[in-house]
C-alpha cells in the first residue's frame, strides 16, 4: 500500500515520518502539513531561548526550509519527527542566542520555563512524559535545576556556566551529571511500573 499523499488525504492520516517522507519527494503540502502540527512548538522553544518577536518567527520559517532541504536525511532509528524538528530548533535559536548582534541576557531562574515546558506537550502522546519530565525538573534542588535551563535554555557551556553562576567548573559539572541522573532515574523507574 502506497503511503498517504498530503495532498490528498486528511493531515491527520498521515504520520509525521509519512510527511518527511512526501517532503524527501518536493511534496511542499507535507511540509504544509508538518508546519501546522509544529510551528506552535518550535515558536515557543524558540521564544524562551532567543526571545520573543519576529526574529523567533523567522527563525522557525528557517528550521521548517533546513527540514524541507534534509528531508531525504531524516531517520526514524534516531528519534520522532517532533524531537528532530525541536533539535534544529534549539540549535538555530542558540546560533542565534551567541551571534555578535544579540546580547546574552540573564535568565533561567523566573519559572517561566514551566510554563513553555508544558507548552510544548501539545501533541498527546508525549503528554505524560513531558508532565514526568516538568514534575522531575521542579523537585530537583535549585543549584541542578539551574545548571540544567542555562545549559539548554540559554545554551551556556560548562565553562559560561561557571562563570554566571561564579562556581568551579568541576561543580558544573558535578550538578549537570546528578541533575541528568535523576531525571534518568525518573524517566526509568516510571516505564517499569506496571
Amino acid at each position: 500500500m502506497a503511503p498517504a499523499s498530503a495532498s490528498n488525504a486528511d493531515e491527520g492520516e498521515a504520520t509525521d515520518a509519512e510527511l518527511v517522507s512526501l517532503m524527501a519527494r518536493g511534496d511542499s503540502q507535507a511540509l504544509g502539513a508538518l508546519y501546522d502540527r509544529y510551528a506552535p512548538s518550535l515558536l515557543a522553544l524558540i521564544e524562551r531561548i532567543a526571545g520573543r518577536g519576529s526574529e523567533a518567527e523567522d527563525l522557525v520559517h528557517d528550521v521548517f526550509l533546513e527540514a524541507w532541504r534534509r528531508a531525504a536525511d531524516y531517520d526514524a532509528s534516531r528519534g520522532s519527527v517532533k524531537a528532530w524538528l525541536l533539535l534544529r530548533a534549539r540549535s538555530r535559536a542558540l546560533d542565534h542566542r551567541k551571534s555578535a548582534r544579540v546580547a546574552r541576557r540573564s535568565g533561567g531562574g523566573d519559572g517561566a520555563w514551566l510554563d513553555e515546558l508544558a507548552d510544548l506537550g501539545a501533541e498527546p502522546s508525549l503528554a505524560v512524559d513531558q508532565a514526568r519530565l516538568r514534575d522531575t525538573l521542579v523537585k530537583l534542588p535549585n543549584d541542578q535545576r539551574a545548571v540544567l535551563l542555562l545549559g539548554y535554555f540559554e545554551g551556556l557551556s560548562s565553562s559560561e556556566i561557571a562563570e554566571r553562576l561564579e562556581i568551579p567548573l568541576g561543580t558544573v559539572k558535578s550538578r549537570v551529571a546528578a541533575a541528568l541522573a535523576s531525571l534518568r532515574q525518573a524517566i526509568s523507574s516510571e516505564r517499569v511500573k506496571p
